[in-house]
């Protein structure tokens, strides 16, 4: 492994460390949902209808963690804020599973 790639997955664990701050932030701003993570409904509430296209697929994918979480809502900080750091870090082991296939595909080792 080389010092790049060694930085970046220490870059990417400090980042799934910190995804906690996706549940503190937007309480402490009345946020709401995090930007891009709406529902349906949500959207309907924001713009005053739902998008043809959205409607028809956005039952297709269910997320394998909901929320990041999992517990439920009432769960405690702790419960939620360790379901962040799995998801971030399931996310970070996928992408780097993807990413390594695809450069064992690509990419042709000088002989």
């Amino acid at each position: 492994m080389s010092p790049f790639q060694k930085k970046l997955l220490v870059i990417l664990a400090m980042v799934a460390v910190l995804s906690p701050l996706g549940i503190i932030l937007p309480e402490k701003f009345e946020a709401g949902d995090a930007w891009g993570e709406w529902s349906a409904e949500t959207i309907r509430e924001l713009v005053g209808f739902i998008p043809e296209k959205l409607a028809e697929t956005a039952d297709i994918w269910r997320a394998p963690i909901p929320d990041y979480n999992l517990g439920d809502e009432k769960s405690s900080f702790a419960v939620q804020a360790l379901s962040y750091i799995l998801s971030g870090a399931i996310g970070i082991g996928l992408c780097v599973l993807v990413l390594f296939g695809l450069s064992k595909l690509l990419v042709k080792k000088k002989e």
